[in-house]
């Protein structure tokens, strides 16, 4: 055979691309540089391909409601919503499929966001999580490839299981998602009765600025109900709207939809010889080691009036966080600080922030943003669009809010996380210790049937990294394809 000529990656602008797996840090657990041209390119690129709607998260419903701290965490966070028992903050939040179009169907396959705006006196907080505690990749470099996985054939405009599985097979990180997702779990019954999770770890800072560790974990009062996949398909095909619906016409009648609130706390020295990288979203910290702590409660107990204006133009990003909570060096998270509000200013414009369902109500706006479209506050009067300036009266930034500082000292490079980071352990553990004897034959039968029709090789590889998670379930998912196939 002829041997294969060389094609190197390279930017949009054809410059040779040195690392296309992993962003440009300071050592292995250091924060992404700005500098990392290739990375904001490809971001900022995907962000951009699908309008008007969300490139994710497309499909989706929404209610507002309320949280009540109902446990003082001041010790661990200066944060004002978690720092009085029976404070109550407004807040609004969205739930909704991830890869899906807009008309897609309520009941598929795939993870369901979990985001909640909370309209504090200190601005604006958004925790932008999930339905699963993990996620499919854990460096924001891989996430415009595994989204194309998700969405359409560029050929022939066809969701493909070759997509999918090619990718998995390619990026072993992926197993303990792709295993969560395809379980019952990933067809929840609706959004009244699955969990959510912060997913990334974040900083939690007290008045005295100590810091902490934190993940959150909001479990559904109304109890885990999953669809089987007969069930999702059936339901797909006979209202594709149905989590929508339910939602909506459960708080209609009177009823509310909630939420415990609890936080695993690792104190801030512990995360750097702990057995598992806290920063690794395809990681779980187990409880065992960290407990869950309660927080609060979430409920939902009032409809949006328009859809449009309430729940389509929810702007929600990991990036709006307010005093006593910080960002970790969690790479994902990082990645979407910057990918979230920038679709956003793609999507609704640069002012999205002043769209009513945005707005941070609870407490005043004030800085030197002017100008672009739709600035419908009031573009600052006559006040200046500088700083720093001689006027009296106007904004001036303050060091008492200064963020909680730590030492970054290492080589600037394009690192993999150096951590221990076995990832087949904790998908092994939910395969034998967490899932029940009928749980494991659904997530074989849902994992045969999409492998199944993927090419051989693509299959081979697939079924062999489900060996390196367990030889039982690979052995299973095999047997069930050449079953099927043999029935044929």
């Amino acid at each position: 055979m002829a041997e294969e000529k060389k094609v190197v990656f390279t930017t949009d602008f054809g410059v040779p691309v040195p690392d296309n797996q992993n962003s440009l840090t300071v050592g292995p657990q250091g924060p992404i540089l700005l500098q990392d041209t290739h990375l904001i390119e490809k971001l900022a690129h995907f962000d951009r391909e699908r309008i008007p709607e969300r490139v994710v998260h497309a499909k989706g419903a929404g209610a507002h409601g309320y949280f009540e701290c109902t446990v003082d965490m001041s010790k661990y966070t200066k944060a004002k919503l978690y720092g009085k028992v029976g404070k109550r903050t407004p807040l609004f939040a969205r739930f909704s499929t991830v890869g899906g179009e807009k008309g897609s169907a309520d009941a598929a396959r795939d993870p369901r966001g979990f985001a909640v705006k909370h309209y504090t006196e200190e601005g604006v907080y958004d925790m932008v999580g999930n339905n699963t505690p993990i996620f499919f990749i854990r460096d924001p470099i891989k996430f415009p490839d595994f989204i194309h996985t998700q969405k359409r054939n560029p050929e022939t405009n066809i969701p493909d299981a070759n997509m999918v599985w090619d990718f998995a097979s390619l990026v072993p990180e992926s197993i303990h998602q792709f295993l969560f997702v395809f379980s019952d779990r990933g067809t929840p019954k609706n959004y009244r009765h699955m969990d959510g999770f912060s997913s990334h770890t974040y900083k939690w800072v007290n008045a005295k600025g100590e810091a902490f560790w934190i993940k959150l974990h909001y479990k559904t009062e109304a109890g885990i109900q999953n669809l089987t996949r007969d069930q999702a398909i059936k339901l797909a095909g006979e209202d594709a709207d149905h989590a929508t619906r339910d939602l909506f016409d459960h708080i209609a009648a009177g009823q509310v939809a909630a939420w415990k609130v609890y936080a695993q706390i690792v104190p801030f020295a512990e995360a750097k010889n702990y057995a598992w990288n806290i920063f690794d979203i395809t990681k779980v910290i187990p409880h065992k080691d960290y407990p869950l702590q309660e927080l609060g409660r979430m409920v939902l107990n009032r409809n949006p009036k328009n859809y449009f204006a309430e729940v389509e133009q929810a702007a929600f990003s990991p990036a709006n966080l307010v005093p006593g909570i910080e960002p970790s060096l969690d790479r994902m998270l990082q990645g979407r600080m910057f990918s979230y509000p920038d679709t956003h200013r793609h999507r609704l414009g640069p002012n999205f922030m002043q769209i009513p369902i945005n707005r941070p109500y609870n407490c005043a706006v004030s800085n030197y943003s002017r100008d672009g479209a739709m600035a419908v506050n009031g573009n600052g009067g006559s006040a200046p669009n500088y700083e720093p300036n001689s006027y009296t009266g106007v904004p001036k930034a303050s060091m008492e809010h200064e963020i909680h500082r730590f030492a970054v000292n290492d080589l600037v490079g394009h690192f993999s996380y150096n951590h221990p980071n076995d990832d087949f352990a904790q998908p092994r553990e939910l395969w034998r210790r967490v899932l029940s004897a009928q749980d494991k034959a659904n997530l074989v039968g849902n994992l045969a049937a999409s492998m199944g029709s993927t090419r051989k090789d693509i299959m081979t590889r697939a079924i062999g990294l489900l060996a390196k998670v367990d030889n039982d379930l690979a052995n299973r998912v095999q047997e069930t394809i050449m079953k099927k196939k043999s029935s044929m």
